[in-house]
């Protein structure tokens, strides 16, 4: 046998397979060609690089070893030692790696790739990007340069910078899935989802197995609320590479999406396993020890201890590293408000946390500050993501923008969401000055200090992450949160919380970890909607119009598990009946609550599907056609609706709702209370169906009742009082509760 014949027929053989990129055939075939003839430098190399390319790092960085033992100056070996040294996670020798490739051939395109890959990986992100141009500047048309700078400029949140390197890409290769799929990750962090979707669709169109694509395009439709394609792709990317931590983690944030919070666990277990450092996967898994609705078996306190004791686990390890990047906090424990327990401990734990892992990216930031000037004007800004027709805006945002006294303040508005409709327009109307717009967290951070709010009020704490990662920062002297999420923030942050009169509980600041502020009456300015209520197609509805109608709005997550048995101890008093519920995105929650009011049913000797409805969620004017209908609206117990019960009012809709323990429990009580309707409000359970019963089985005190709703709408227009109040607080801005977080540098 001629072993050097034979180790050269496999050599070629096994090159054809690498150039195909057929990896697994050509290492087998490099292997056998290596044991005829062991000292063949060509063989070795080739081999090491299949192995490189087939993410083998320890075996491809053995082999390169032994090539640059024999040959020290050869300059590719070095460059691929670095490469595996980057894929070993040893930023520090890949970086002298690329450098001595660079010393021994200077302008070496791909060294400086290399070196600017490694300076990424230390954070190094402005040398990172000096290496790229320098590669450039020899190569204007190197792709692998480009494509590097567009990465580093998207680290740098220099988005639209980056877009433009990955443009150049495919200016040159319109087919490089690499850059499609890089496209997509900056079209992703400017919130453009469905651009981001299809730079992802046209990398796959190319590469169908392109692992990238696949994960980038699952985040652009999780964030298009399509989470079950976003849940395909994620698992068609984990059949290509089942190890992939950033993998199981996009599968365990859309598992969490989709409240399978078991699954969702798993995944983000698997990827923190696969990635100890995850720190985004550890948050996360953190905060989804709460669901969101609950299974009719599951335990509510063991889930909260099981979060309280995540959160302890996860403070601990964050307290053990130097940074972190404020993207962990993309997930806040918005859940937790729907216990009816004392959250202020808990919340208070989280919000030190996020308010640590913020101060330290903010001192590597060096974000210029200012104390504001003296004014003769108090510029007030308001940042949230719901400056559009939402619960948010029209419950309070309207009407501060509204109303509060242009001759005494400035009033700024800092839209941190895409929506715009007719609401988005007046507040551009009214607003001193308006932003909006896809940017980053350290771009938003800038216009809001450039501004120099003297306060800055962020209405809804809790419910989306952008305003969460500002919040827990100190971006203005005075810090406000409203109830728009009617729960503490727990942010060291935040100095106070405006709340109401009519919504507070005896001895309310126990509660609260900033210093609370309770305005007179609702403590806003509610504008009655001017929607016409549209006659509702019951038929087609599938709604029986023989029977006493009984709308139950709330989301999924209101109903708590300990309150189920109200609605089949109200369908055994009233008998004939049919409550009507709404199917809410994702599909997911609605179904789950519906399972387990099936369950609560059956347990009482009640068919569910005989007296319940589940209907499509109706425009606004067919909304209050049906309130206009129906007899009873039944307010959800432990965390109420206040614009509903407000709606409900307006339609002349009566209501029955229970006195909860803390203010989120407590919007609708404080409305009827209000106006003087007290007898609607329960006290227990048994109390709040009694009194439903008794709403729909006495038709003339239902009559009453709608005659009374109509003569107090008028004391609801409009109130002035507690804006002028909040006017005044605003203007005496009282000590800060918490002076150690209200420091403000000055430059």
């Amino acid at each position: 046998m001629d072993s050097l014949a034979d180790a050269k027929e496999l050599f070629f053989a096994a090159l054809a397979h690498q150039e195909k990129g057929e990896l697994a055939a050509a290492e087998r075939l490099y292997s056998k060609a290596l044991e005829l003839t062991p000292e063949r430098p060509s063989i070795i190399n080739n081999l090491a690089v299949v192995l490189l390319r087939l993410q083998r790092f320890s075996e491809a960085e053995s082999l390169f070893k032994g090539l640059l033992s024999k040959n020290p100056g050869d300059a590719t070996a070095i460059l691929n030692l670095g490469n595996c040294r980057l894929g070993l996670k040893a930023a520090e020798e890949a970086l002298t790696a690329f450098e001595m490739a660079l010393a021994i051939k200077p302008g070496y395109a791909e060294a400086l790739v290399g070196r600017a890959a490694a300076l990424m990986e230390l954070g190094r992100l402005e040398d990172a990007l000096a290496s790229c141009d320098v590669a450039l500047a020899g190569n204007p048309r190197c792709i692998e340069a480009l494509r590097s700078r567009g990465v580093c400029l998207r680290r740098l949140e220099r988005g639209e910078e980056a877009l433009s390197s990955y443009g150049k890409v495919l200016a040159i290769d319109p087919r490089c899935a690499d850059a499609l799929a890089g496209r997509g990750n900056v079209l992703l962090d400017l919130k453009r989802f469905e651009e981001a979707l299809a730079s992802c669709e046209m990398a796959l169109a190319i590469q169908a197995d392109h692992v990238e694509a696949l994960i980038n395009r699952s985040s652009a439709l999780l964030n298009l609320r399509r989470p079950d394609e976003a849940l395909a792709s994620c698992e068609q990317a984990l059949a290509i590479k089942p190890d992939l931590a950033e993998g199981h983690y996009n599968l365990g944030t859309t598992l969490v999406r989709l409240d399978r919070q078991h699954e969702a666990l798993q995944a983000l277990a698997r990827a923190i396993a696969q990635r100890p450092d995850f720190a985004a996967a550890r948050w996360v898994f953190t905060m989804a020890q709460l669901p969101a609705v609950y299974e009719a078996e599951a335990d509510p306190a063991r889930c909260r201890a099981a979060f309280s004791a995540e959160l302890g686990k996860l403070t601990q390890w964050f307290d053990s590293r130097a940074d972190h990047d404020p993207d962990v906090l993309a997930l806040q424990p918005f859940y937790l408000a729907y216990q009816e327990r004392d959250n202020r401990d808990l919340l208070a734990r989280y919000g030190s946390l996020s308010a640590e892992i913020m101060r330290r990216w903010l001192e590597r930031q060096r974000l210029p500050r200012v104390q504001p000037p003296k004014r003769s004007r108090l510029r007030v800004g308001i940042a949230s993501a719901y400056i559009f027709e939402h619960s948010v805006w029209t419950a309070l945002i309207k009407g501060w923008v509204r109303h509060l006294d242009r001759g005494r303040f400035e009033v700024e508005v800092f839209h941190l969401g895409q929506i715009q409709d007719q609401e988005t327009l007046f507040a551009r109307s009214h607003a001193v000055h308006f932003e909006q717009g896809p940017k980053g967290l350290r771009e938003w951070m800038q216009i809001i200090l450039d501004r120099q709010p003297d306060v800055l009020i962020y209405p809804e704490l809790g419910m989306e992450a952008l305003s969460g990662q500002l919040a827990s920062s100190r971006l203005a002297p005075v810090q406000v949160a409203s109830w728009g999420h009617p729960e503490t923030s727990g942010l060291p942050t935040i100095d106070y919380y405006l709340s109401a009169e009519a919504f507070e509980p005896p001895g309310a600041q126990q509660y609260y970890t900033e210093t609370l502020v309770t305005l007179p009456g609702f403590g806003c300015v509610y504008e009655e909607s001017s929607v016409t209520a549209v006659e509702p197609d019951l038929a087609r509805l599938g709604i029986d119009s023989e029977s006493p109608i009984l709308i139950c709005p709330g989301t999924p997550y209101k109903y708590a598990p300990q309150h189920d048995r109200v609605f089949p101890a109200i369908a055994r008093k009233i008998g004939r009946c049919q409550f009507v519920f709404f199917m809410h995105q994702p599909a997911h929650l609605s179904e789950k609550l519906h399972r387990r009011l099936k369950a609560a049913f059956e347990r009482d000797g009640l068919d569910f599907e005989r007296y319940a409805i589940v209907i499509p969620r109706q425009p606004r004017a067919e909304f209050f056609g049906l309130m206009k209908r129906a007899d009873l609206y039944l307010d959800t117990i432990g965390f109420s609706g206040f614009n509903t019960a407000m709606q409900a009012v307006g339609n002349g809709l009566p209501i029955v709702t229970m006195e909860g323990r803390f203010m989120r429990g407590r919007l609708a009580s404080g409305l009827l209370k209000r106006i003087g309707l007290s007898e609607l409000v329960a006290q227990s359970e048994e109390e709040y169906v009694a009194t439903a019963a008794r709403l729909v089985r006495d038709a003339e005190y239902g009559r009453q009742i709608r005659a009374r709703f109509e003569g107090a709408r008028a004391s609801l227009r409009e109130d002035k009082v507690p804006i002028r109040n909040l006017e005044d607080f605003l203007i005496k801005q009282p000590p800060r509760a918490t002076p150690a977080s209200s420091s403000w540098p000055t430059r």
